[in-house]
């Protein structure tokens, strides 16, 4: 069983920065994949960056270039460093894993289905 809990949300201006954090427990065999994903209410999910057991990464077109995944393996910790932050960017971050991927990509990790989810925490960007 994987457990992940997320940090680091919070309200700020547009063009600022973030930088989001998951810690996650549990075997990595069972999170052989990990990525991010923003849910807005009443709106669908999406699927924004994905990182590997090698660290490749890949992001959604809207965050390419200012969003950031990365992993400290020897902390068990994902992070999302979001700059240059817009309003459309408010969302409900979520953090997942996947214990047997057809593949990485955020395309196809978040399209077939994560295994595991954290709780969320909510990013506020003011104009």
């Amino acid at each position: 069983e994987v457990q992940l809990v997320e940090s680091g949300g919070g309200s700020v201006q547009a063009g600022g920065s973030l930088r989001l954090s998951c810690a996650a427990s549990g075997s990595t065999l069972d999170r052989s994949c990990m990525g991010w994903a923003r849910r807005v209410p009443g709106k669908g999910r999406e699927g924004i960056a994905t990182i590997n057991s090698n660290g490749g990464t890949n992001y959604a077109e809207s965050v390419k270039g200012r969003f950031t995944i990365s992993q400290d393996n020897t902390k068990n910790t994902l992070y999302l460093q979001m700059n240059n932050l817009k309003p459309e960017d408010t969302a409900m971050y979520y953090c997942a894993a996947d214990s047997a991927p057809l593949g990485c990509s955020v395309r196809i990790a978040f399209n077939f289905g994560m295994d595991y989810w954290g709780k969320g925490t909510q990013v506020t960007i003011s104009p």
